[in-house]
């Protein structure tokens, strides 16, 4: 089979999550890049007009932007309303938007503030982030099912984590958890809707140069560092390294993969190498 078979895209009806920038934006651009008509969806209105913006002049295809949060089931399922109505179809989806967990009970030079131990996680800073980086995949699920069993199938794409594998010391502890659930959902998920041709996979990033924490990655020097001592590459990557694979989940080269999380870390989940 050719490439351009098996990676086919063209005319499909995407939606994005969290895609006014980093993986999400990736993910979007490289959709758009091969022919797909992709709806944008962020909550934030401003840094999300500059992304469609962006994506219509790169790549020239049909683009749309709707400003939407994904811990908001109403809204949610509103915009994903607007873009079936405008496509025809919702083909694939990508459940991307997450928050940040925060820092974790070590920094990145081996300290323990009091603050951020365990004892002192709030119940807001909890319910937050598993309400965006757990549920807020459910609601992404919920909003996108009915559309794909209209069609006859689809496929949703979650962004989980390398922190769904394993614990984390620098990252605050409600990220791993609720990234772990986001993992298991996706079986669950994978499990029952195989019946109407659903797809459910995810993409487990280690660390990528994004805005998640207000590009806490990229402001902080031995935050970065860290990360970075700890891949076997020696490098955080970039988020154009996600859409290799963003476009493998989205198109019919993976046609007989269905509840599984692939990671994509420069290996940093194989531990530490000199």
């Amino acid at each position: 089979m050719r490439s351009e078979d098996l990676f086919k895209v063209r005319g499909l009806g995407a939606v994005v999550t969290g895609a006014a920038s980093g993986i999400g934006l990736a993910c979007a651009r490289v959709l758009t890049a091969n022919g797909a008509n992709v709806a944008l969806i962020d909550r934030d209105a401003a840094r999300l007009g500059e992304a469609v913006g962006a994506v219509q002049a790169a790549d020239g295809a049909r683009v749309l932007g709707e400003v939407a949060d994904v811990t908001d089931r109403a809204t949610l399922e509103r915009a994903f309303d607007v873009a079936a109505a405008a496509f025809g179809r919702i083909d694939v989806v990508f459940a991307n938007a997450g928050i940040s967990g925060g820092p974790g009970f070590l920094t990145a030079d081996g300290r323990r503030p009091e603050e951020t131990a365990i004892e002192a996680i709030a119940p807001e800073r909890w319910g937050a982030i598993l309400d965006t980086n757990l549920t807020g995949v459910l609601r992404t699920i919920q909003a996108a099912v009915p559309h794909m069993k209209r069609g006859g199938g689809g496929r949703i794409v979650v962004t989980t984590s390398i922190a769904a594998l394993k614990t984390e010391t620098v990252i605050g502890t409600p990220y791993p958890v609720a990234k772990a659930g986001a993992a298991h959902l996706v079986r669950q998920a994978a499990l029952e809707l195989a019946r109407y041709n659903i797809k459910v996979n995810a993409m487990a990033p280690g660390p990528f140069l994004t805005n998640i924490a207000g590009g806490r990655l990229q402001q902080d020097p031995a935050l970065r560092e860290h990360h970075a001592g700890s891949v076997p590459l020696k490098r955080i990557a970039g988020t154009d390294e996600i859409m290799g694979l963003a476009l493998f989940l989205a198109s019919p080269a993976s046609d007989y993969m269905t509840g599984a999380q692939v990671v994509i870390d420069g290996g940093a989940t194989l531990g530490f190498a000199d």
